[in-house]
């Protein structure tokens, strides 16, 4: 298992080699739908030559309009912000402004690609913060050559957004930048590698111990992987009421416990998994999986993209109705089949074709909705888990089952209620600059968040954005 990269991918094999190992054709379906998919994205950028464009939010009637909008009219407009810094939220669009910063050193399951190659990357998540949080999101790769580079480049555009999102820096050293960059700058930060998908997971969590009757406090838990997203699963599980001599990492090297020979480099190196390791202290245990899973309730695996990483009797080893989350991407630990027939209760993975898709784009569009609307500071861990418990909540309204402990991006009505509480929470943590209440937060989030559907309707009605030409996959649908 990488905790910084992900492994590189296998070379391609023959059609007599890969027989000979036996894949399933159900693994070489999947596989040839990504290719397909992969063709089709690479088409359709070329289309419409990126994903996201800046539209004028103003009447512009005649060029007289300009003295308004820029000389000599909005000179009062800067010397009001310069006498009271703060109304560069009022008067302009700083704040539903977010930075979506890379170095391009973890992209997806393509490791370290660069700035330039993880541009697209970017504007993808530019077009979810729109379309489905109604937060306006700038690109922004950076050539940095170190962490104090990159650093210094996002303190040094903080005074034009609302909030700032680190995306695809490799672990640990999206730990320091993250901490660090939340002490230099008034505005929330949030690494959506670590916050977004442990919030997505503890929320997926939640409903699966409740299905299977169980309760955090006495459930034995196993995390494979102790990169960005498990550290802070981890510690959010803590948080929550997890017993650390119940909670087991497992890296590479095996089970991470306080008198492992290379503890004392890991507080050097990675000092996140430093203090994890000596506050679980393996929970108990030592060695390799094998060893971590036994009779375990939970396995939380985000880790190696490759099937068989967590095996069949990896499962069986656990206790009865165990629960599994197999979140790599593009292809799980496990796959879900096989983990239920070795006795699996509850399987998710971070695929979407699958039942239970923990994914950290069922959190960060609401969490931020909420964060700029209460106009924070910061975003502490109790945002982090009050978005994580509306999301588990909102799950119940469509009803929980072992194939539906998380809401789908379908089930739209979920995501203003997650805003709310990400506000609520804000207030109540002393980081909000604007505070109202939870019907005004719900109202107003409900209002952004619907906006950018309308607006993608009628820009496609008025001809304005070209149809999607048809191709071998990937079919149009309405929005």
């Amino acid at each position: 298992m990488a905790e910084s990269a992900p492994a590189a991918p296998a070379r391609s094999r023959s059609p007599r080699r890969r027989a000979a190992e036996g894949p399933t054709s159900a693994e070489e379906r999947r596989a040839g739908q990504t290719e397909l998919l992969g063709h089709r994205a690479v088409e359709l950028s070329r289309f419409y030559a990126g994903k996201i464009e800046t539209v004028p939010k103003v009447p512009v009637r005649s060029l007289h309009d300009f003295s308004l909008w820029y000389s000599p009219g909005v000179a009062a407009v800067s010397r009001a912000i310069e006498a009271e810094p703060e109304l560069s939220f009022e008067l302009t669009g700083r704040w539903n402004t977010v930075a979506i910063v890379t170095d391009g050193s973890r992209v997806l399951g393509l490791g370290e690609v660069g700035p330039r190659a993880a541009l697209p990357v970017m504007e993808g998540k530019a077009l979810l913060f729109k379309f489905l949080g109604g937060v306006d999101a700038v690109p922004i790769p950076m050539q940095a050559k170190s962490p104090d580079e990159l650093l210094a480049a996002a303190e040094a555009i903080a005074p034009a957004f609302g909030g700032i999102n680190l995306e695809d820096i490799a672990s640990p050293k999206c730990f320091g930048i993250l901490e660090e960059l939340s002490k230099r700058v008034e505005i929330p930060v949030w690494h959506d590698d670590q916050l977004g998908t442990a919030a997505a997971t503890v929320a997926g969590l939640l409903n699966a111990l409740k299905i299977t009757g169980r309760d955090i406090r006495t459930t034995r838990t196993v995390l494979l992987g102790a990169g960005a997203a498990n550290l802070v699963t981890a510690r959010l599980l803590l948080a929550l009421g997890q017993e650390p001599s119940a909670l087991t990492l497992v890296d590479q090297k095996g089970i991470l416990h306080a008198e492992r020979e290379d503890v004392d480099e890991l507080s050097v190196r990675n000092p996140w998994k430093y203090r994890l390791a000596l506050r679980t202290n393996g929970g108990s245990r030592s060695g390799p999986l094998e060893r971590a899973v036994e009779d375990a309730d939970v396995l939380i695996a985000a880790s190696t993209p490759r099937p068989g990483t967590v095996r069949p009797e990896h499962v069986r080893a656990m206790r009865p109705e165990p629960i599994v989350f197999a979140l790599a991407n593009p292809a799980p630990e496990i796959w879900p089949e096989v983990a239920r027939e070795a006795g699996a209760a509850i399987v998710a993975t971070g695929r979407s074709d699958f039942p239970n898709q923990v994914n950290n784009s069922l959190v960060f569009p609401a969490v931020f909705r909420g964060v700029l609307d209460a106009r924070a500071r910061s975003i502490p861990d109790p945002i982090v888990l009050a978005a994580a418990r509306e999301l588990a909540r909102g799950a119940e309204h469509k009803g929980l089952s072992v194939h539906h402990i998380l809401p789908t991006m379908e089930e739209a009505e979920v995501f203003p209620a997650v805003a709310a509480a990400v506000a609520d929470a804000a207030v109540a943590e002393g980081v909000a600059r604007q505070r109202l209440s939870h019907d005004e937060f719900l109202a107003r989030a409900k209002a952004l968040m619907e906006r950018p559907a309308r607006l993608v309707r009628a820009l496609a009605r008025a001809g304005l954005t070209a149809p999607m030409p048809r191709g071998r996959v990937g079919q149009r649908r309405s929005v």
